[in-house]
């Protein structure tokens, strides 16, 4: 999935385990104005570096997967958890190129059809 905002908010890098760290930021979408959307996402172990060039208010592009999982208590009751987590960061409408057109290659014009007298048969 891949959802486009304004970055509000980059928490620091936790490590969680011995072997497992993350880093939680949030983006605000700017879908309806009135009434933003503030969204919560998560990197994880080598992706955690993915904000080291950005700042808060940059607009970023962010591709993720929907993750969840179900979790029981000690006392027998489950719980469901989920999580945005992101696996790619990108500058968004960083240029204006971005926002033309793309470039095709140039084709030849195809050739003329044949005129009726041309016919083999």
């Amino acid at each position: 999935m891949e959802t486009e905002g304004k970055l509000i908010e980059i928490f620091e890098t936790k490590q969680v385990t011995n072997t497992f760290q993350k880093r939680e930021f949030v983006i605000e979408l700017g879908n309806n104005p009135n009434y933003p959307e503030t969204v919560l996402f998560q990197l994880v172990q080598d992706k955690c570096s993915l904000l080291d060039d950005y700042s808060v208010n940059d607009s970023v592009k962010v591709s993720f997967d929907l993750k969840g999982r179900k979790w029981k208590s000690p006392q027998g009751e489950i719980k469901y958890f989920n999580s945005l987590q992101a696996w790619r960061v990108s500058k968004a409408g960083g240029n204006e190129a971005s926002n033309q057109a793309p470039d095709f290659p140039e084709f030849d014009a195809p050739p003329e059809p044949p005129a009726e007298d041309d016919l083999p048969f």
